[in-house]
C-alpha cells in the first residue's frame, strides 16, 4: 500500500466529512434493534444531544448479533424487520446509519438501506465477506480482530481496496488479554492511522469482558470515559459508543453500554480535547 497517497484520506457522507484531521464523529445507538419505537426514541435523543455538543452523528444498531456467547441469547429482530426499521429511521429522521453484515449474501441487500456496512471483529479476515462489502461501493467500517495486531490490518486494507473502493474506516476494539478480558493499546490507533484511512475507537467493545458472566459477556463501564479521553487525545476520526436508556435491561452488551443520560456530559469533555488536539495540525 502506498501510504503517501492515502494520508489524511477523507470520506464524505451526507454532508459529513470523516477523517483523522476533521472534527470527531460519534457512532452511537443501542447494541441491537429492539423495535421501531425504541430505535426512533434513541435516535431522536442522540440527534438532540449531538446538536447540543456540536457533534457529527451516525446511528448504529444491529439487526442480528450473530456472535452471542450463548445460543439462547437474544440476537435481534432479524434482517427483514431490521431493514424496515432502518428505512423508517432514514425517512423520518434523515440520519446516516451503520450496521453489521455477517455473510457475503447480506452485503448487497443491506447496502440498499444503510450508509455504512460494518465487518465485525471476528470476521475481519473473511475474504469473501470483505470483498462483497467492498463491491457495494458503500463505506465499510472494519473492526480489527481482537486476535490481530494493528499492523496485520494493512493486509485487510489491501484486500478491501483491491476492488477499487477506498471508502474504508478502520476500527480498534481492544486485544485479547488472557481469558475474558481485553486491553486497548493506544499505540494501535497510531499504527492504524498510518494506513491513511479514518480510524475509529470502539470504546464499547474495548471494555467488554467476553464470556465474563458465563452465558453472557460482562463489561467495565467505569472505564468508558477514560478510553474516550485517551483515544480522542491521539487525534482520530471517530468514537463508537453504544448507548441505551436502561443498559441493565438491554438484550445485549448492557454491561458495556453507556447510559444515555451520561452521554452529553462525556461528549462535551471529549469535544474539548478534540478541538485542542486538532488545532495543532
Amino acid at each position: 500500500m502506498n501510504n503517501n497517497k492515502l494520508t489524511h484520506h477523507t470520506i464524505k457522507l451526507n454532508g459529513l466529512e470523516i477523517s483523522n484531521k476533521r472534527p470527531l464523529t460519534l457512532i452511537s445507538g443501542p447494541c441491537q434493534l429492539e423495535s421501531l419505537e425504541h430505535a426512533m426514541m434513541i435516535a431522536e435523543m442522540l440527534i438532540e444531544i449531538c446538536a447540543r455538543n456540536d457533534f457529527s452523528f451516525i446511528f448504529k444498531s444491529s439487526f442480528d448479533k450473530a456472535n452471542r456467547t450463548s445460543h439462547l441469547s437474544k440476537r435481534g429482530v432479524g434482517i427483514e424487520e431490521g431493514l424496515k426499521i432502518f428505512q423508517k429511521l432514514k425517512e423520518n429522521l434523515n440520519i446516516s446509519i451503520l450496521t453489521d453484515v455477517h455473510t457475503p449474501e447480506q452485503c448487497e441487500l443491506v447496502a440498499k438501506e444503510v450508509d455504512i456496512l460494518q465487518i465485525p471483529a471476528f470476521l475481519c479476515r473473511q475474504t469473501d465477506l470483505i470483498l462483497a462489502a467492498s463491491r457495494t461501493k458503500k463505506i465499510v467500517n472494519i473492526k480489527k480482530g481482537q486476535f490481530l495486531s494493528p499492523t496485520e490490518m494493512l493486509q485487510v486494507c489491501e484486500k478491501f481496496t483491491s476492488t477499487g473502493n477506498k471508502s474504508l474506516t478502520l476500527c480498534e476494539r481492544g486485544t485479547t488479554f488472557g481469558y475474558n478480558d481485553l486491553v486497548c493499546d493506544m499505540r494501535s490507533l497510531e499504527i492504524l492511522k498510518k494506513s491513511g484511512f479514518p480510524t475509529i475507537l470502539d470504546i464499547t467493545h474495548s471494555i467488554q469482558q467476553p464470556g465474563g458472566n458465563g452465558s453472557e459477556s460482562g463489561g467495565s463501564r467505569e472505564f468508558i470515559e477514560t478510553l474516550a479521553k485517551a483515544g480522542t487525545a491521539i487525534g482520530i476520526a471517530g468514537v463508537f459508543i453504544e448507548t441505551h436508556e436502561r443498559p441493565e435491561l438491554a438484550p445485549s452488551d448492557g454491561a458495556s453500554m453507556l447510559p444515555l443520560s451520561q452521554l452529553s456530559e462525556l461528549l462535551g469533555k471529549i469535544k474539548a480535547i478534540d478541538n485542542v488536539v486538532k488545532s495543532f495540525d
